[in-house]
Protein backbone atom coordinates (compact mmCIF):
# COMPACT_ATOMS: atom_id res chain seq x y z
CA UNK A 1 0.00 0.00 0.00
CA UNK A 2 2.57 2.60 0.87
CA UNK A 3 4.46 1.86 -2.15
CA UNK A 4 1.27 2.03 -4.42
CA UNK A 5 0.98 5.51 -2.54
CA UNK A 6 4.34 6.86 -3.89
CA UNK A 7 3.07 6.03 -7.74
CA UNK A 8 2.92 9.70 -9.63
CA UNK A 9 0.92 8.79 -12.26
CA UNK A 10 1.13 10.65 -15.76
CA UNK A 11 -0.80 9.80 -19.00
CA UNK A 12 1.32 8.44 -21.36
CA UNK A 13 0.11 7.20 -25.28
CA UNK A 14 -3.06 5.93 -23.61
CA UNK A 15 -1.74 4.79 -20.22
CA UNK A 16 -0.80 5.55 -17.29
CA UNK A 17 3.06 5.60 -16.50
CA UNK A 18 4.66 6.11 -12.92
CA UNK A 19 7.92 7.63 -11.95
CA UNK A 20 9.24 5.05 -9.20
CA UNK A 21 12.42 4.99 -6.71
CA UNK A 22 15.57 3.62 -7.97
CA UNK A 23 14.99 0.66 -4.99
CA UNK A 24 11.64 0.07 -6.69
CA UNK A 25 13.02 -0.47 -9.92
CA UNK A 26 14.27 -3.91 -9.06
CA UNK A 27 11.36 -5.61 -9.95
CA UNK A 28 10.67 -3.82 -13.15
CA UNK A 29 10.55 -5.65 -16.44
CA UNK A 30 10.69 -4.41 -19.90
CA UNK A 31 9.03 -6.29 -22.67
CA UNK A 32 9.25 -6.13 -26.17
CA UNK A 33 7.23 -7.75 -29.10
CA UNK A 34 8.66 -7.04 -32.70
CA UNK A 35 5.17 -9.14 -34.35
CA UNK A 36 3.14 -6.41 -31.88
CA UNK A 37 5.34 -3.54 -32.36
CA UNK A 38 4.45 -3.02 -28.46
CA UNK A 39 6.43 -2.38 -25.66
CA UNK A 40 4.85 -3.47 -22.21
CA UNK A 41 6.36 -2.55 -18.48
CA UNK A 42 5.47 -5.01 -15.64
CA UNK A 43 6.07 -4.25 -12.10
CA UNK A 44 6.08 -8.07 -11.05
CA UNK A 45 2.93 -9.58 -13.28
CA UNK A 46 1.20 -6.65 -13.46
CA UNK A 47 1.18 -3.93 -16.31
CA UNK A 48 2.24 -0.54 -15.49
CA UNK A 49 2.58 1.09 -18.76
CA UNK A 50 2.42 0.06 -22.64
CA UNK A 51 3.34 2.19 -25.59
CA UNK A 52 3.87 1.69 -29.09
CA UNK A 53 7.37 1.35 -30.64
CA UNK A 54 9.47 0.78 -34.17
CA UNK A 55 12.20 -2.06 -33.76
CA UNK A 56 14.82 -2.74 -36.56
CA UNK A 57 13.26 -3.18 -40.42
CA UNK A 58 14.63 -5.75 -42.52
CA UNK A 59 18.30 -5.99 -43.32
CA UNK A 60 19.05 -3.88 -39.43
CA UNK A 61 16.56 -6.34 -37.42
CA UNK A 62 16.21 -5.79 -33.68
CA UNK A 63 17.80 -8.61 -32.01
CA UNK A 64 15.85 -10.81 -29.39
CA UNK A 65 16.37 -12.48 -26.18
CA UNK A 66 17.33 -11.54 -22.91
CA UNK A 67 18.96 -8.04 -22.04
CA UNK A 68 19.18 -5.25 -19.29
CA UNK A 69 19.78 -1.49 -18.87
CA UNK A 70 23.68 -1.13 -19.31
CA UNK A 71 24.03 2.81 -19.53
CA UNK A 72 21.70 5.33 -19.40
CA UNK A 73 21.86 9.01 -20.96
CA UNK A 74 19.64 11.58 -21.37
CA UNK A 75 21.10 12.72 -24.40
CA UNK A 76 23.02 10.87 -27.02
CA UNK A 77 24.70 10.27 -30.14
CA UNK A 78 24.68 7.40 -32.64
CA UNK A 79 28.99 6.59 -33.52
CA UNK A 80 27.49 4.23 -36.24
CA UNK A 81 24.49 6.33 -37.98
CA UNK A 82 25.62 9.96 -39.11
CA UNK A 83 25.50 11.06 -35.47
CA UNK A 84 21.41 11.07 -35.09
CA UNK A 85 20.22 11.80 -31.90
CA UNK A 86 19.20 9.68 -29.26
CA UNK A 87 17.28 11.46 -26.62
CA UNK A 88 16.73 9.29 -23.20
CA UNK A 89 19.24 6.61 -24.43
CA UNK A 90 18.93 3.29 -22.61
CA UNK A 91 21.74 0.92 -23.75
CA UNK A 92 21.35 -2.70 -23.80
CA UNK A 93 24.26 -4.06 -25.90
CA UNK A 94 28.14 -2.60 -26.13
CA UNK A 95 27.26 -3.07 -30.20
CA UNK A 96 24.61 -0.40 -30.59
CA UNK A 97 21.03 -1.65 -29.85
CA UNK A 98 19.34 0.67 -27.23
CA UNK A 99 15.84 1.97 -26.17
CA UNK A 100 15.42 5.40 -27.30
CA UNK A 101 13.25 8.16 -28.04
CA UNK A 102 12.44 9.17 -31.75
CA UNK A 103 10.37 11.41 -33.85
CA UNK A 104 9.36 9.02 -36.22
CA UNK A 105 7.69 5.73 -34.31
CA UNK A 106 5.12 4.28 -37.12
CA UNK A 107 3.70 1.00 -36.24
CA UNK A 108 5.81 -0.96 -38.38
CA UNK A 109 9.86 -1.74 -37.83
CA UNK A 110 11.85 1.18 -39.54
CA UNK A 111 14.53 1.77 -37.09
CA UNK A 112 18.24 0.51 -38.21
CA UNK A 113 17.98 -2.05 -34.85
CA UNK A 114 17.24 0.08 -32.17
CA UNK A 115 13.71 0.14 -30.15
CA UNK A 116 12.65 3.69 -30.90
CA UNK A 117 9.54 5.14 -28.77
CA UNK A 118 7.57 8.15 -28.76
CA UNK A 119 8.60 11.13 -27.19
CA UNK A 120 7.02 11.58 -23.64
CA UNK A 121 7.16 7.91 -23.11
CA UNK A 122 10.59 7.69 -23.86
CA UNK A 123 11.58 10.52 -21.79
CA UNK A 124 9.37 8.79 -18.22
CA UNK A 125 10.34 5.32 -19.01
CA UNK A 126 13.60 6.67 -18.17
CA UNK A 127 12.91 8.09 -15.23
CA UNK A 128 11.47 4.78 -13.92
CA UNK A 129 14.36 2.32 -14.69
CA UNK A 130 17.98 1.85 -12.89
CA UNK A 131 20.54 0.33 -14.86
CA UNK A 132 19.96 -3.08 -14.74
CA UNK A 133 16.27 -3.44 -15.19
CA UNK A 134 15.44 -6.23 -17.65
CA UNK A 135 14.78 -6.03 -21.02
CA UNK A 136 13.13 -9.11 -23.06
CA UNK A 137 12.52 -8.90 -27.02
CA UNK A 138 10.75 -11.24 -28.04
CA UNK A 139 8.92 -12.09 -31.80
CA UNK A 140 5.74 -12.91 -30.15
CA UNK A 141 4.33 -11.35 -27.00
CA UNK A 142 4.99 -13.19 -23.65
CA UNK A 143 4.71 -12.50 -19.88
CA UNK A 144 5.95 -13.18 -16.65
CA UNK A 145 4.14 -15.81 -14.65
CA UNK A 146 3.79 -17.11 -11.00
CA UNK A 147 6.14 -20.31 -11.06
CA UNK A 148 6.57 -22.42 -7.76
CA UNK A 149 9.46 -24.90 -7.76
CA UNK A 150 11.36 -27.08 -5.18
CA UNK A 151 14.68 -25.87 -7.74
CA UNK A 152 14.47 -22.64 -7.44
CA UNK A 153 16.44 -20.37 -4.95
CA UNK A 154 14.95 -19.33 -1.81
CA UNK A 155 16.83 -16.96 1.34
CA UNK A 156 17.73 -18.53 4.45
CA UNK A 157 14.74 -18.00 6.99
CA UNK A 158 15.82 -15.55 9.71
CA UNK A 159 16.02 -17.10 12.48
CA UNK A 160 13.55 -15.39 15.46
CA UNK A 161 15.40 -13.77 17.90
CA UNK A 162 15.65 -14.81 21.55
CA UNK A 163 12.70 -13.89 23.80
CA UNK A 164 12.65 -11.85 26.13
CA UNK A 165 10.58 -11.32 28.99
CA UNK A 166 8.64 -14.45 28.04
CA UNK A 167 7.34 -14.70 31.72
CA UNK A 168 5.86 -11.25 31.66
CA UNK A 169 2.07 -11.16 30.47
CA UNK A 170 1.41 -9.13 27.89
CA UNK A 171 -0.89 -5.80 29.43
CA UNK A 172 -2.45 -2.81 27.13
CA UNK A 173 -0.18 0.60 27.42
CA UNK A 174 -1.78 2.85 29.70
CA UNK A 175 -1.38 5.62 26.81
CA UNK A 176 -3.95 3.82 24.77
CA UNK A 177 -5.66 2.35 27.80
CA UNK A 178 -5.97 -0.68 25.65
CA UNK A 179 -8.75 0.94 23.68
CA UNK A 180 -8.60 -0.76 20.13
CA UNK A 181 -6.18 -1.10 17.53
CA UNK A 182 -3.99 1.71 16.57
CA UNK A 183 -2.98 2.38 12.89
CA UNK A 184 0.10 4.25 11.73
CA UNK A 185 0.18 5.98 8.19
CA UNK A 186 3.49 6.73 6.88
CA UNK A 187 4.20 9.23 4.11
CA UNK A 188 7.17 8.69 1.67
CA UNK A 189 7.80 11.62 0.01
CA UNK A 190 7.68 11.82 -3.86
CA UNK A 191 11.04 11.07 -6.04
CA UNK A 192 12.96 14.50 -7.80
CA UNK A 193 11.17 15.36 -10.71
CA UNK A 194 13.36 16.39 -13.28
CA UNK A 195 12.21 19.84 -14.99
CA UNK A 196 13.11 20.60 -18.67
CA UNK A 197 13.15 23.85 -20.57
CA UNK A 198 15.59 25.85 -22.84
CA UNK A 199 17.92 25.91 -19.46
CA UNK A 200 19.96 22.95 -18.64
CA UNK A 201 17.83 20.31 -17.00
CA UNK A 202 17.39 21.01 -12.77
CA UNK A 203 16.15 18.73 -10.42
CA UNK A 204 13.44 19.89 -8.43
CA UNK A 205 13.06 17.98 -4.80
CA UNK A 206 9.09 18.99 -3.22
CA UNK A 207 9.42 20.56 0.51
CA UNK A 208 9.89 17.54 3.19
CA UNK A 209 8.70 17.73 6.78
CA UNK A 210 11.46 15.44 7.70
CA UNK A 211 12.30 11.94 5.93
CA UNK A 212 10.33 8.98 5.85
CA UNK A 213 11.94 5.95 6.34
CA UNK A 214 13.61 4.05 3.28
CA UNK A 215 12.11 0.84 1.59
CA UNK A 216 13.38 -2.21 2.71
CA UNK A 217 14.60 -3.23 -0.47
CA UNK A 218 16.90 -0.11 -0.47
CA UNK A 219 19.40 -2.11 2.15
CA UNK A 220 19.27 -5.09 0.30
CA UNK A 221 22.53 -6.21 -1.73
CA UNK A 222 22.56 -6.05 -5.60
CA UNK A 223 20.72 -8.53 -7.05
CA UNK A 224 21.91 -11.12 -8.61
CA UNK A 225 21.90 -12.55 -12.13
CA UNK A 226 21.88 -16.34 -12.51
CA UNK A 227 23.03 -18.30 -15.85
CA UNK A 228 22.62 -21.91 -15.55
CA UNK A 229 23.82 -23.15 -18.92
CA UNK A 230 25.49 -25.75 -21.20
CA UNK A 231 29.63 -26.75 -21.10
CA UNK A 232 30.41 -25.53 -24.28
CA UNK A 233 33.23 -27.02 -26.43
CA UNK A 234 35.52 -24.02 -24.90
CA UNK A 235 34.67 -25.47 -21.75
CA UNK A 236 36.32 -28.95 -22.58
CA UNK A 237 39.26 -27.86 -24.55
CA UNK A 238 40.28 -25.17 -21.12
CA UNK A 239 39.68 -28.51 -19.08
CA UNK A 240 42.42 -30.33 -21.45
CA UNK A 241 44.84 -27.45 -21.44
CA UNK A 242 44.73 -28.34 -17.64
CA UNK A 243 45.31 -31.40 -18.14
CA UNK A 244 47.54 -31.66 -20.52
CA UNK A 245 49.90 -29.25 -18.69
CA UNK A 246 49.77 -31.07 -15.44
CA UNK A 247 50.44 -34.18 -16.92
CA UNK A 248 53.49 -32.41 -18.92
CA UNK A 249 52.35 -32.03 -22.13
CA UNK A 250 52.74 -27.91 -22.95
CA UNK A 251 49.58 -27.03 -23.65
CA UNK A 252 50.27 -23.50 -23.61
CA UNK A 253 47.76 -20.79 -21.65
CA UNK A 254 44.06 -22.28 -20.83
CA UNK A 255 42.49 -20.23 -23.08
CA UNK A 256 40.32 -22.61 -24.47
CA UNK A 257 41.16 -22.22 -28.26
CA UNK A 258 42.49 -24.76 -29.65
CA UNK A 259 46.30 -23.34 -30.66
CA UNK A 260 49.30 -24.88 -32.53
CA UNK A 261 50.53 -25.58 -28.44
CA UNK A 262 47.37 -27.49 -27.69
CA UNK A 263 47.15 -29.99 -30.86
CA UNK A 264 50.85 -30.50 -30.40
CA UNK A 265 50.24 -31.42 -27.01
CA UNK A 266 47.30 -33.87 -27.80
CA UNK A 267 49.53 -35.10 -30.30
CA UNK A 268 52.09 -36.34 -27.86
CA UNK A 269 49.59 -37.79 -25.59
CA UNK A 270 47.52 -39.41 -28.41
CA UNK A 271 51.46 -41.60 -28.73
CA UNK A 272 51.91 -42.17 -25.26
CA UNK A 273 48.57 -43.55 -24.92
CA UNK A 274 48.32 -44.98 -28.63
CA UNK A 275 45.41 -43.07 -29.46
CA UNK A 276 44.33 -42.56 -33.72
CA UNK A 277 46.60 -39.46 -34.51
CA UNK A 278 44.39 -38.86 -37.16
CA UNK A 279 40.29 -38.03 -37.46
CA UNK A 280 38.38 -35.72 -34.12
CA UNK A 281 40.48 -33.70 -31.63
CA UNK A 282 38.51 -34.41 -28.99
CA UNK A 283 37.12 -38.19 -29.18
CA UNK A 284 34.98 -39.62 -26.00
CA UNK A 285 38.30 -42.25 -25.98
CA UNK A 286 40.39 -39.38 -25.77
CA UNK A 287 38.68 -37.80 -23.25
CA UNK A 288 37.88 -40.68 -21.08
CA UNK A 289 42.10 -41.04 -21.08
CA UNK A 290 42.79 -37.93 -20.34
CA UNK A 291 40.38 -37.45 -17.17
CA UNK A 292 41.60 -40.90 -16.03
CA UNK A 293 45.62 -39.93 -16.23
CA UNK A 294 44.85 -36.45 -14.33
CA UNK A 295 42.88 -38.09 -11.80
CA UNK A 296 39.59 -36.21 -12.29
CA UNK A 297 36.21 -36.85 -12.85
CA UNK A 298 34.67 -36.06 -15.84
CA UNK A 299 32.64 -32.73 -14.77
CA UNK A 300 28.40 -32.71 -15.56
CA UNK A 301 27.00 -31.48 -18.77
CA UNK A 302 26.04 -28.00 -17.53
CA UNK A 303 27.85 -25.20 -15.46
CA UNK A 304 26.11 -22.44 -13.60
CA UNK A 305 27.35 -18.88 -13.56
CA UNK A 306 26.68 -15.83 -10.87
CA UNK A 307 27.41 -11.88 -11.89
CA UNK A 308 26.46 -9.09 -9.33
CA UNK A 309 26.80 -5.36 -10.30
CA UNK A 310 27.99 -6.97 -13.67
CA UNK A 311 31.23 -8.65 -12.14
CA UNK A 312 31.37 -12.46 -12.23
CA UNK A 313 31.43 -13.82 -8.40
CA UNK A 314 30.62 -17.29 -8.77
CA UNK A 315 30.92 -20.47 -11.50
CA UNK A 316 30.63 -23.80 -10.90
CA UNK A 317 29.81 -27.20 -12.35
CA UNK A 318 25.92 -28.26 -12.30
CA UNK A 319 24.16 -31.55 -13.83
CA UNK A 320 20.81 -32.43 -15.22
CA UNK A 321 19.08 -35.34 -16.60
CA UNK A 322 18.76 -36.02 -20.02
CA UNK A 323 21.75 -33.67 -21.34
CA UNK A 324 21.52 -34.86 -24.97
CA UNK A 325 17.47 -33.03 -24.95
CA UNK A 326 17.74 -29.21 -24.99
CA UNK A 327 16.76 -27.03 -22.16
CA UNK A 328 15.25 -24.34 -24.05
CA UNK A 329 15.73 -20.78 -22.92
CA UNK A 330 13.70 -19.45 -19.96
CA UNK A 331 13.90 -16.28 -17.80
CA UNK A 332 13.09 -16.07 -14.03
CA UNK A 333 12.96 -13.21 -11.94
CA UNK A 334 12.08 -12.37 -7.99
CA UNK A 335 9.77 -9.94 -7.05
CA UNK A 336 9.45 -10.32 -3.88
CA UNK A 337 11.03 -12.04 -0.60
CA UNK A 338 10.24 -12.97 2.56
CA UNK A 339 12.96 -13.30 4.75
CA UNK A 340 10.81 -14.83 8.20
CA UNK A 341 9.43 -17.71 6.04
CA UNK A 342 12.56 -18.24 3.92
CA UNK A 343 10.84 -17.49 0.46
CA UNK A 344 10.76 -16.12 -2.68
CA UNK A 345 8.29 -15.31 -5.00
CA UNK A 346 9.45 -16.06 -8.77
CA UNK A 347 7.90 -15.07 -12.17
CA UNK A 348 8.67 -16.46 -15.32
CA UNK A 349 8.97 -16.81 -18.94
CA UNK A 350 9.95 -18.85 -22.01
CA UNK A 351 11.50 -17.98 -25.10
CA UNK A 352 11.57 -19.56 -28.78
CA UNK A 353 14.90 -20.35 -29.12
CA UNK A 354 15.66 -22.38 -32.62
CA UNK A 355 18.89 -23.69 -32.15
CA UNK A 356 21.04 -24.01 -35.36
CA UNK A 357 22.21 -27.69 -36.82
CA UNK A 358 25.43 -26.05 -36.13
CA UNK A 359 24.80 -25.41 -32.60
CA UNK A 360 23.49 -29.02 -32.02
CA UNK A 361 25.87 -30.22 -33.25
CA UNK A 362 27.96 -28.70 -31.07
CA UNK A 363 26.34 -29.08 -27.93
CA UNK A 364 25.60 -32.62 -28.74
CA UNK A 365 21.91 -32.14 -28.66
CA UNK A 366 19.83 -35.07 -29.87
CA UNK A 367 16.21 -34.07 -28.64
CA UNK A 368 13.95 -30.67 -28.96
CA UNK A 369 13.03 -29.20 -25.99
CA UNK A 370 9.30 -29.67 -24.92
CA UNK A 371 7.09 -26.52 -25.31
CA UNK A 372 4.05 -25.47 -23.89
CA UNK A 373 3.20 -24.42 -20.57
CA UNK A 374 4.53 -26.96 -18.49
CA UNK A 375 8.19 -26.18 -20.62
CA UNK A 376 9.54 -24.00 -17.92
CA UNK A 377 8.86 -26.73 -14.82
CA UNK A 378 9.75 -29.35 -16.95
CA UNK A 379 13.31 -28.04 -17.31
CA UNK A 380 13.34 -27.48 -13.49
CA UNK A 381 12.86 -30.97 -12.94
CA UNK A 382 15.76 -32.09 -14.86
CA UNK A 383 18.87 -29.09 -13.14
CA UNK A 384 20.60 -30.92 -10.05
CA UNK A 385 22.40 -28.04 -8.17
CA UNK A 386 25.23 -28.51 -5.45
CA UNK A 387 23.92 -27.79 -2.10
CA UNK A 388 26.65 -25.73 -1.39
CA UNK A 389 26.23 -23.62 -4.40
CA UNK A 390 22.67 -23.56 -3.25
CA UNK A 391 23.99 -22.29 -0.15
CA UNK A 392 26.02 -19.37 -1.61
CA UNK A 393 23.31 -17.95 -3.37
CA UNK A 394 20.38 -18.41 -0.88
CA UNK A 395 22.80 -15.79 1.56
CA UNK A 396 23.42 -13.39 -1.36
CA UNK A 397 20.08 -13.18 -3.84
CA UNK A 398 17.56 -10.34 -3.01
CA UNK A 399 14.76 -8.73 -4.52
CA UNK A 400 15.46 -8.16 -8.74
CA UNK A 401 17.44 -11.70 -8.37
CA UNK A 402 17.09 -13.06 -11.83
CA UNK A 403 18.14 -16.64 -13.54
CA UNK A 404 18.57 -17.54 -17.16
CA UNK A 405 18.42 -20.73 -18.51
CA UNK A 406 19.65 -21.63 -21.69
CA UNK A 407 21.48 -24.02 -24.10
CA UNK A 408 23.29 -21.61 -26.10
CA UNK A 409 25.94 -20.37 -22.69
CA UNK A 410 27.09 -16.57 -22.32
CA UNK A 411 27.34 -15.47 -26.28
CA UNK A 412 29.45 -12.51 -28.41
CA UNK A 413 27.06 -9.79 -26.24
CA UNK A 414 28.34 -10.94 -22.61
CA UNK A 415 31.47 -9.40 -21.75
CA UNK A 416 32.48 -7.25 -19.03
CA UNK A 417 29.72 -4.62 -17.68
CA UNK A 418 26.74 -6.68 -18.73
CA UNK A 419 24.33 -8.97 -17.09
CA UNK A 420 24.55 -12.08 -19.01
CA UNK A 421 22.93 -11.48 -22.11
CA UNK A 422 21.08 -14.34 -24.41
CA UNK A 423 20.36 -13.84 -28.16
CA UNK A 424 17.37 -15.93 -29.43
CA UNK A 425 16.59 -17.27 -32.77
CA UNK A 426 13.64 -17.96 -34.93
CA UNK A 427 13.99 -20.51 -37.56
CA UNK A 428 11.88 -19.62 -40.88
CA UNK A 429 8.15 -19.19 -40.69
CA UNK A 430 5.97 -21.54 -42.56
Amino acid sequence: MLRSATLALVLVSGTALPTTAAEEARTLQIIVSTDSQQLTVYDGDRIVARSNVSTGKPGHDTPTGIFSVLEKRKYHESNIYSAAPMPWMQRLTWSGIALHESSSVPRYPASHGCVRMPAEFARQLYRMTTRGVHVIISDSAVAPQPVRHAALFSPLAEAPPDELLSDVSLRSSAAHGGAGEVQVAMNMPPAPVPVVSGAPEKTVTPPQAGKAPQAAAASEPAPLRILITRRDVKDTVRDVQDMLSELGFDAGAADGIMGSATRSALAGFKRWKALPLKGSQLTPDLLAALYASAGRTPPPAGQILVRQGFQDILSEPVAFKDPERALGTHFLSVIGIDRDKGDAEWRGLSLQNDLSDADRKRLAIMQAAPEGPGALSAVLDRISIPEDVRMKISTTMSTGTSLTITDTGTGIETTAGTDFITLTHRGPRA
